[in-house]
């Protein structure tokens, strides 16, 4: 199951009548919107498209049939299991490299950013970036992983030559095995014009 089934399922499934629609669908062979919403005294419209999203989740299968007024549809329940596995493979197959640009890398200037160290100043603790212009401006607070915190601890300063990334993370002691999350702040920080790359 990829992600946008799985939040479509969680989303319906943690509401608090979830189970007495699906008890009523296994109760009844098949059922339609209306005389679920009646029998638990619910809206039509809720119950409509929980009975819509379990369908498209191929939980439940619909049929459309007639009864001497516009068509309309009825559910009944296709299985007695519902699984929900989530694959984090494809993250994992994700490229985390950095284009080969972006490798020499150092604190822009004027960047509007504060860098806040940890209680002993052995790394950066989290950083805080200026976001919008005039009185729309927000500050952007993001909290550093200790590897994170060490590699830019000893990111290059705005009038300093740019490092590498495998430079800079010898440098700081940071373990190849969190390369992932170093690159993954730098990524960020570029976007916000934090760091820039040569």
């Amino acid at each position: 199951m990829d992600f946008k089934r799985a939040a479509i399922l969680g989303s319906y499934i943690s509401k608090d009548y979830a189970e007495d629609l699906f008890r009523l669908l296994v109760t009844y062979q098949d059922i339609s919107a209306s005389e679920a919403a009646s029998r638990l005294n619910l809206h039509i419209k809720t119950v409509q498209d929980f009975l819509e999203a379990m369908a498209s989740l191929d939980i439940l299968s619909k049929k459309e049939v007639s009864e001497k007024k516009r068509p309309y549809y009825r559910y009944s329940l296709k299985t007695r299991l519902i699984d929900m596995r989530i694959d984090l493979t494809p993250l994992f197959n994700m490229q985390h490299e950095l284009p080969k640009e972006q490798k020499m890398i150092r604190e822009k200037s004027n960047a509007g950013v504060r860098f806040s160290t940890s209680r002993d100043g052995q790394y950066i603790s989290h950083v805080a970036i200026w976001v919008g212009k005039g009185r729309d401006r927000k500050e952007r607070r993001i909290n550093l992983s200790i590897p994170q915190g060490k590699f830019l601890f000893h990111l290059p300063f705005p009038s300093a030559e740019p490092m590498g990334i495998n430079d800079i993370m010898q440098k700081s002691g940071v373990e190849e095995s969190n390369r992932s999350e170093v690159e993954d702040i730098v990524k960020v920080l570029i976007e916000y014009d934090v760091i820039e790359s040569e």
